[in-house]
C-alpha cells in the first residue's frame, strides 16, 4: 500500500474566483456541451495526473521499478472507479438550493465513506496479491488513520474540482438560457405589436364599431373602450415583468368582447377562474395566444356556435390553465397561411422552456368534442399580494 499523499469554494453565488468573463464562458461552454464525454475526460485526466505524480515521486526516491508502477496503476484505477460512484452520488445533490455548509458536510461525508471503502479494498487486494506467504501490514489505528486521511484528501480534491466544474457549467447554461429568454421576450414584444397593429384585427374591430354607431351608439362606445383597453395591455410587456393572472384575463375578456361583436351568436365564451389563481404571477401574453388560436382555427373547424372555455386554478402550488374549443386540431402543415403559422403557441412553449425549465408543462389534448390546450406552471415567484407590491 502506497503512502504518497496528494493535494487536493462555493455554489453559483459562492465561487467568486471561478466567475469567468462572458467570452471565456462561451468558449468553455461550447467545448463541454457533451457533459458525459467531458466527465470521462476529467475523471481520466485527474487520476492519470495522480498516477504520473505518484510514479515520479516514488522513482526519484527508490528508482523506477515496473512492479511498483503496476501497483500505482492499480491504486489510480481504484480512484477512477471511486470517481464513477461519487459522480452518481453528487448528481443527486440539489446544489442550487443548498448553502455552503450543508454542501460541505455532504461532500465530507461522501469522501470519508469513499476513503474507507478505498482503504479496505486496497488492503484486501494487497492481501490477495501477496498470497498466503506474503507480508501484509496489519491494520492498526495509525495505519488506518494515515491511509484513510490520504485517500480522503485525494477524493476531497476530486470533489472540489467536480463541483467547481459543475458550477461553471451551470453558470454557462444559465447565461445561455438568459440569452434565449431575452430573444424570446423581444419576439414576444414583436408579437404584441402584431396584435396591436394587426390590420385584420383592427379592420374588423373598427368596421364593427362603425356599423354599431348608427345602430346603437352606446354599444359602439363600449366596443371602442374594449379595443382601447386591449391595445393598452399590449404595451405593458415593455415596462413590466410578471403580472397577476387576473390582468391577463381582463385583456382576454376585452378581446372576446370585441370578437363577439363580430361573430355575434356564432361565438360563446365561458370563464371558470378560481380566486386562488387570480393573483398568480405570469408573464404577459401567456394565455392570450391560446385564446386567439382557439378563435382562429375553431371558427374554421367547429360546428356553430363555436364554444370556448377558459379555466384557471391553483393545485398544490401549481397554476393550471386550460383553453378548450369545440373545433378540431389543425396540423401546422395543413394550416391556411391566411390564418397564421402557429408561431403563437410555439412562442409560448419556448418562453416557458426558457423562463421555467423543468417547472412547467404544455400539453395539447385532442378530445372527442374539441381541443384543449393546457399550461401548468410551478412558479418559484410568490404571488404579488405576498410580495408586498402591486405589479
Amino acid at each position: 500500500m502506497m503512502r504518497k499523499p496528494s493535494p487536493d469554494k462555493d455554489s453559483i453565488p459562492w465561487i467568486r474566483f471561478v466567475r469567468p468573463s462572458r467570452r471565456a464562458m462561451h468558449g468553455f461552454f461550447e467545448r463541454i456541451k457533451d457533459k458525459n464525454r467531458f466527465f470521462w475526460i476529467l475523471n481520466f485526466g485527474y487520476w492519470s495526473f495522480y498516477l504520473m505524480f505518484l510514479s515520479i515521486v516514488h522513482a526519484s526516491v527508490a528508482g523506477f521499478r515496473p512492479e511498483m508502477f503496476l501497483w500505482h496503476t492499480l491504486i489510480a484505477a481504484l480512484g477512477f472507479i471511486s470517481g464513477l460512484w461519487m459522480r452518481l452520488a453528487y448528481r443527486r445533490v440539489p446544489i442550487e438550493s443548498l448553502r455552503l455548509f450543508p454542501l460541505f458536510l455532504i461532500v465530507l461525508g461522501i469522501t470519508v465513506a469513499g476513503g474507507n471503502l478505498w482503504y479496505f479494498t486496497d488492503w484486501t487486494l494487497d492481501r490477495l496479491l501477496q498470497g498466503a506467504g506474503g507480508r501484509v501490514e496489519a491494520i492498526t489505528w495509525t495505519h488506518y488513520l494515515t491511509y484513510t486521511f490520504y485517500y480522503d484528501l485525494l477524493l476531497f480534491g476530486w470533489s472540489i474540482l467536480f463541483f467547481i466544474i459543475r458550477f461553471w457549467i451551470a453558470l454557462a447554461e444559465q447565461r445561455e438560457r438568459t440569452k434565449k429568454a431575452d430573444l424570446l421576450d423581444r419576439q414576444s414584444q414583436l408579437q404584441m405589436l402584431r396584435y396591436q397593429l394587426n390590420p385584420h384585427f383592427l379592420f374588423n374591430a373598427l368596421n364593427s364599431a362603425r356599423a354599431l354607431i348608427d345602430e346603437n351608439g352606446v354599444q359602439a362606445k363600449v366596443m371602442i373602450t374594449e379595443l382601447s383597453e386591449f391595445l393598452r395591455y399590449t404595451l405593458i410587456g415593455r415596462t413590466e415583468g410578471n403580472i397577476p393572472l387576473n390582468r391577463e384575463m381582463d385583456a382576454i375578456r376585452h378581446y372576446f368582447s370585441i370578437e363577439k361583436k363580430r361573430y355575434e351568436d356564432k361565438l360563446r365564451v365561458t370563464f371558470d377562474i378560481d380566486p386562488s389563481a387570480e393573483d398568480y404571477p405570469v408573464f404577459p401574453f401567456l394565455v392570450h395566444p391560446l385564446v386567439e388560436n382557439a378563435v382562429k382555427y375553431g371558427m374554421k373547424t367547429s360546428p356553430l356556435p363555436l364554444c370556448i372555455s377558459v379555466e384557471a386554478r391553483v393545485l398544490d402550488g401549481a397554476l393550471q390553465v386550460a383553453v378548450f374549443n369545440t373545433g378540431r386540431w389543425v396540423e401546422p402543415s395543413a394550416r391556411d397561411e391566411a390564418l397564421g403559422t402557429g408561431t403563437g403557441l410555439r412562442n409560448v412553449q419556448k418562453r416557458l422552456e426558457n423562463a421555467f425549465p423543468e417547472h412547467h408543462r404544455f400539453d395539447v389534448d385532442r378530445e372527442e368534442k374539441g381541443v384543449r390546450v393546457r399550461i401548468e406552471l410551478r412558479n418559484p415567484v410568490k404571488p404579488a399580494s405576498q410580495q408586498g407590491e402591486t405589479p
